[in-house]
């Protein structure tokens, strides 16, 4: 799955593989250069049509801007949110900026102080002492009004910077971005500091609105910024939040790209939903007939041991078909042997119960840590099994 089954395995490795696929540095076969500002060097071959990683002056360039949220007190903290956020981004710009063409970079434009200053309130007359309220605010000024149904929200969360490098010479050169702009479904808030925390509800019709308003700016200052070219392509994807309490990530509403100026390309409707299986009251599933087959692989597995803590699935969706399904086990036994026989099981099972038209992960874990793990990629017939040894 493009947002929620990639993440996961992708944060194990360097930051930059948060969504960038596997990368294999078993041939050396990465590219180098310099240029006046040091060398550069690709990480090497990427599998499955995903980027390679850009290296400079043999160090991974960290984003400043990564991971920052609008300091609001009380901030959405789902960790699923920045993942699936991040996941999601590249494989939208798969669709603008070809990995056979392109090198991945994290995002070296935003720095951390201009994107909390692009994440606070405008500037108004509510106003306070030590807020972050900046002419240069994303988020429109308050109107002073604590009302859940009356205030101006905080609609903008996070802001997600990826650049996207092409060869030049011996160099390498920005050759496109990607923008996402993590828009709130629910923004928390307090009406005095420590107190009860309430919430604002901000319909996705509102969330597209505004996001496609701040495409716009971010667009604009980034063409003023050194080394953005008028003709730069810059990708801006609008990803609406998952609440705080959910255990999946939200979902990408739609895309534009700006190919030169200011000017922003056609936005582009995506109609993606998350969801975690089993359901639970009596909610109606996305998809009975993923739902049912996970019921199925569910209860086979707990039959063959019955001492599971839980099985559970998070499933991703495009345009109502499983586009993937990232499903957790948790043990109770920490048995060598009891793990062998059981993850044999499991793939046995799941490929005998589940859809094999999207890629499937199976992680088998205790309070230890991870156990072992099984995986399918879409159309194939065989899932690949670890075991982790204990020593």
């Amino acid at each position: 799955m493009k947002n929620l089954v990639k993440a996961t395995a992708a944060v194990a490795a360097i930051l930059l593989l948060a969504g960038c696929g596997k990368l294999d540095f078993s041939n050396d076969n990465s590219s180098t250069g310099t240029s006046k500002s040091g060398q550069y060097q690709t990480t090497g071959v990427a599998s499955d049509g995903t980027y390679q990683g850009v290296i400079k002056n043999g160090r991974y360039q960290v984003s400043k801007s990564r991971g920052l949220m609008m300091q609001n007190n009380n901030q959405n903290g789902n960790t699923f949110n920045v993942r699936s956020m991040e996941s999601g981004l590249v494989s939208l710009s798969q669709k603008q900026f070809s990995t056979d063409k392109y090198d991945f970079e994290e995002g070296q434009l935003l720095s951390t102080s201009v994107t909390r200053k692009w994440l606070g309130r405008q500037k108004g007359k509510f106003s306070k002492s030590g807020d972050t309220d900046n002419a240069l605010g994303l988020n429109p000024a308050s109107n002073g009004s604590t009302d859940p149904n009356k205030r101006v929200p905080i609609y903008l969360q996070q802001l997600l910077e990826q650049d996207y490098m092409v060869k030049s010479g011996n160099s390498m050169a920005l050759g496109g971005i990607s923008i996402g702009l993590g828009m709130n479904a629910i923004d928390y808030y307090v009406k005095t500091q420590y107190g009860a925390q309430y919430q604002t509800n901000i319909s996705a019709a509102e969330t597209l609105r505004m996001g496609k308003e701040m495409a716009a700016k971010v667009v604009t200052r980034l063409r003023q910024m050194k080394g953005v070219a008028a003709n730069t392509p810059i990708l801006v994807g609008i990803y609406r939040q998952a609440g705080q309490d959910s255990l999946v990530g939200g979902t990408y509403q739609a895309y534009a790209v700006s190919k030169s100026g200011s000017t922003m390309g056609t936005w582009h409707g995506i109609n993606e939903q998350n969801e975690v299986l089993p359901v639970i009251n009596n909610k109606k599933p996305v998809n009975n007939t993923v739902a049912t087959d996970f019921s199925n692989f569910s209860a086979q597995v707990r039959s063959f041991f019955p001492t599971l803590a839980g099985v559970t699935a998070q499933a991703h969706y495009e345009n109502g078909q499983l586009a993937g399904l990232k499903i957790t086990i948790n043990t109770q036994f920490y048995g060598q042997t009891e793990i062998n026989s059981f993850t044999q099981y499991v793939s046995s099972a799941a490929s005998k119960l589940l859809p094999n038209s999207a890629k499937i992960e199976i992680d088998i874990e205790s309070t230890q840590g991870m156990q072992a793990y099984a995986e399918r990629d879409t159309g194939a017939k065989t899932f690949t099994t670890h075991v982790f040894d204990s020593y």
